[in-house]
């Protein structure tokens, strides 16, 4: 025993022994020849079936019978793999030109398994002679099968390149191939073109040879891929179905008569049956596979209301409709495995064609030589007949005859078995006249044959003819178009959505939820469900065809679509928002806005701790990925993000500051920037923080509302604050008074129709109506105190807290003129209200005043302009 131990670390051992077995996988398993295009399993059941004589020409023989012979002689693997390998030879949907002819079930489309093999019967297909003719002829190398016992050849003649007409799959160890099917009549004359051209280029190959032709037809687009593919042996093509819209009077009809190459057709089916039952996409009403043995066709029945085409898209998109299919071009070529362009290939079948022929006419030359020295013996017998037959007639047996032949008159050890092996009847003088023509005809052959070796111009011209030849037996017209350009395929996301009205509510710390109207309307006395320290800020009624941005304190925002939004009840918790956008802990969301359109001219301002602002245009805030939060505004340092508000381009901005300074200016001076800009300076708070901005028009008669962290509020009109430049502090709006020093903690504007809301800090909520707070001068101090409130945490608007328990309608608020932030039907309003002219700004001095004919523009004025208090 211890001379059979192996003392080698056990990662040689490995090593050593995996590579003889990767190497085995490599070149005699999953990898086709670039000659014949044929795996070994693929070429021993050619072979087997060859050899036995199972032709077309013959009648159908068991599968098992082949099946046994194969694994028998020359494939010592599973019975599974060979009839597998056996069945997808035959099955039409997979091979351009079936080599197998069976018959019963060989499967389908579906991928329903084939019959047994003890029930289905084969033979080969014409075709499958092409690559088998001339293997009598010694024209490629045998080798001996797995037990000595008798030869297989290592590849086949191939009359035709089959690598690139029936194309191949498979997984070895370390590399795969993934070779589409190609027109068997383009193959043909793209090698007859290389042959006569050796040095042309793949530009003009393509001529030829068009792109992939796959045998379930369907469209191929994306020339830039073929032509990759060709050049480099890797590319991609999108590879789309053939589908015909017919409009009928109650509905529109997607018919699809072709699907992409190796697509399984039921679960193609399944897949779209699966969209309409989960209600993805709005419009689809049945699913019908209808196919037969005519042909295939699957029936998807559309509403006449919905956009068909916009549904055929959809399901291009999410379904194997349309798919890509990635060249990877590699092949066993010199016993290695070879990535390999179009050129590569052609080039390797011809070299190897010249070999075949090189090879079939040295064993055409050297039987046709012998049969002539046999001939000539025959005759020269002939001719001195008398002679031979007394000598053959004094012999004592056959070899002595033959020995007396070869003495006597010089013949050789083959012409005296001949002419010994001559039956009398062949002694009239018609026989002779027949030897001295099949004489004629050898020696015509000879010539042609040496010819053929010896002038290479002739050996491509015998390789063009059989080429020729074989393409004139079989007419494969091909079944996929090829377009030079990929087909642009977009999708209006909205036309997939189910248009629902709904109610949406946010939370201070980002729980968002959406509520059904019903679900809504049976709650009016149910307790808003949310954690203990939050707070609820919003209440939009929406439809979930609606977008909502989330403004975070890191400068981000989020992109809600709102159908995706996941649906609970009033007294819900919810889920945090993370859930759909990945947010860090350490980001709050300070704002949020409706939108019903991007579309509209309407601006987002924003406004930073340290004073910074800037204005983007909404439309640029419209993104088709919202996985993760998106930079709107670029904060440098500890700075952060603390208001928002929307503007329509024509109006006035007030920032105000914890410690009640306000800048007041046209919104005009705030430069339209880009979404990731950082901003400009909005006001100056050296020592002091931004606690709010808001838009208002000039003419309106809006308060301004500041609330302090004590419990006390402050209205003052908008009229009576003075503007500001804006980089200055602005104007002191506050008294101060030191033994009571107050900070603002929210300030808005407001007008008497509205209603206050509030959240102290032990989170109550507490509701007033805006008129029934008194106006005060910018120069006087916080003197009324919130009934009922001793600490202020936040203030909110009616505009906020709109929806009443138990509306399920949802209305557009086109009365009102002022725009607001928090406004449910924000957008619907913005649509209605008039653009104005855009005209140049122009900053105010310390005082100013509203021009009645052009209302919604500042005028500059001087003292003497202004004239009675009435004016």
């Amino acid at each position: 025993m211890s001379d059979k131990k192996i003392l080698m670390p056990l990662e040689e051992i490995m090593g050593e022994r995996f590579g003889r077995y990767s190497k085995y996988i490599i070149q005699d398993r999953a990898l086709p020849d670039v000659r014949d295009g044929l795996k070994p399993v693929q070429r021993r059941i050619l072979y087997a079936m060859f050899k036995e004589g199972n032709t077309h020409l013959k009648p159908y023989r068991k599968s098992a019978k082949t099946v046994g012979n194969v694994i028998g002689n020359y494939h010592p693997h599973g019975d599974t793999s060979v009839y597998d390998a056996m069945v997808r030879l035959s099955q039409d949907w997979k091979m351009r030109v079936p080599l197998v002819d069976m018959q019963g079930n060989n499967g389908s489309i579906d991928n329903d398994p084939a019959a047994a093999m003890r029930y289905t019967e084969a033979r080969l297909s014409p075709i499958a002679l092409e690559l088998l003719a001339g293997l009598d002829k010694e024209t490629v190398t045998m080798a001996l099968n797995f037990d000595d016992t008798e030869y297989e050849p290592t590849v086949l003649p191939a009359k035709y390149p089959n690598i690139l007409v029936n194309g191949a799959t498979g997984i070895s160890a370390g590399y795969a191939t993934d070779i589409p099917p190609h027109n068997f009549e383009e193959v043909i004359d793209a090698t007859i073109y290389r042959i006569k051209h050796p040095s042309c280029s793949l530009e003009d190959l393509m001529q030829w040879i068009k792109g992939p032709d796959f045998p379930t037809g369907a469209i191929v687009e994306g020339k830039e891929g073929i032509v990759n593919a060709f050049k480099t042996g890797r590319g991609k093509v999108v590879v789309r179905s053939k589908v015909e819209i017919q409009e009928e009077k109650n509905m529109n009809v997607i018919v699809v008569d072709e699907i992409p190459y190796e697509v399984n057709k039921a679960d193609l089916v399944r897949k779209i049956d699966e969209i309409r039952l989960n209600k993805n996409i709005d419009g689809i009403l049945e699913v019908r596979d209808e196919s037969d043995r005519t042909g295939l066709r699957v029936v998807v029945e559309v509403k006449k209301d919905a956009n068909v085409q916009n549904v055929l898209n959809y399901l291009y998109k999410n379904t194997d409709l349309q798919k890509n299919y990635n060249y990877n071009v590699v092949a066993i070529k010199n016993k290695r495995p070879t990535l390999m362009g179009l050129m590569e290939i052609l080039d390797s079948y011809i070299e190897h064609q010249i070999d075949v022929v090189t090879r079939r006419s040295i064993f055409d030359l050297n039987k046709a030589q012998t049969r002539q020295h046999i001939i000539d013996g025959l005759i020269k017998a002939i001719s001195i007949l008398d002679d031979v037959v007394k000598t053959i007639r004094a012999s004592k047996d056959k070899g002595d005859a033959k020995h007396n032949l070869i003495e006597k008159y010089e013949f050789t050890e083959k012409q005296a078995e001949a002419i010994v092996m001559l039956q009398l009847y062949r002694l009239t003088n018609t026989d002779i006249v027949a030897l001295q023509k099949e004489h004629d005809e050898i020696e015509a052959l000879i010539i042609e044959l040496n010819k053929i070796l010896d002038d290479p111009k002739e050996l491509r011209r015998v390789i063009i003819s059989e080429l020729k030849e074989t393409k004139s037996k079989y007419k494969v017209p091909r079944l996929t178009v090829i377009l030079d350009q990929i087909k642009d395929i977009t999708i209006n996301k909205e036309d997939l959505i189910i248009p629902e009205d709904i109610y949406i509510t946010v939370t201070r710390d980002g729980y968002v939820k959406r509520i059904s109207p019903r679900s809504y309307k049976a709650s009016e006395k149910t307790v808003f469900g949310k954690k203990d320290e939050d707070v609820l800020v919003n209440v939009f009624a929406a439809n979930t065809v609606d977008k909502l941005l989330l403004f975070t304190n890191k400068g981000n925002y989020l992109y809600v679509p709102i159908h995706e939004l996941e649906e609970f009840k009033w007294k819900d918790v919810g889920k945090h928002i993370s859930y759909m956008i990945k947010v860090n802990n350490d980001e709050k969301i300070i704002k949020s806005v409706l939108v019903k359109s991007f579309d509209l001219p309407c601006y987002i301002c924003l406004a930073s701790a340290n004073g910074q602002v800037k204005r983007t245009a909404l439309r640029e805030f419209e993104v088709t990925r919202y996985s993760k939060p998106i930079k709107c505004m670029n904060l440098k340092g500890e700075d952060e993000l603390v208001d928002v508000a929307l503007s329509t381009g024509e109006e006035g901005l007030i920032l105000v500051s914890e410690k009640g300074y306000a800048a007041l200016y046209s919104e005009e001076l705030i430069s339209v920037l880009g979404i990731k800009a950082a901003g400009i300076k909005g006001i100056n708070v050296a020592g002091d923080r931004v606690v709010g901005i808001s838009a208002f028009l000039p003419t309106s008669k809006d308060c301004l509302i500041l609330l302090s962290e004590k419990g006390y509020i402050k209205k003052i009109r908008l009229l009576d604050i003075p503007a500001s430049n804006r980089t200055s502090r602005g104007v002191l709006i506050v008294k101060k008074v030191k033994s009571n020093e107050q900070r603002i903690v929210s300030a808005f504007t407001v007008n008497d129709q509205q209603s206050l809301h509030i959240i102290d800090n032990a989170f109550v909520h507490h509701s007033f109506e805006a008129k029934h707070f008194n106006t005060t001068t910018i120069d006087t101090r916080f003197a009324s105190m919130v009934e009922g409130v001793d600490n202020i945490l936040m203030g909110l608007l009616d505009d906020v807290i709109i929806a009443k328990k138990g509306e399920t309608e949802i209305k557009p608020k086109t009365e009102k003129k002022v725009i607001r932030l928090d406004e449910p039907n924000l957008f619907d309003a913005a649509a209605e209200m008039p653009v104005k002219e855009k005209k140049e700004s122009i900053e105010l001095p310390e005082v100013h005043f509203y021009d009645e004919d052009k209302p919604k523009k500042f005028k500059k004025l001087t003292i003497d302009d202004v004239l009675s208090e009435d004016e």
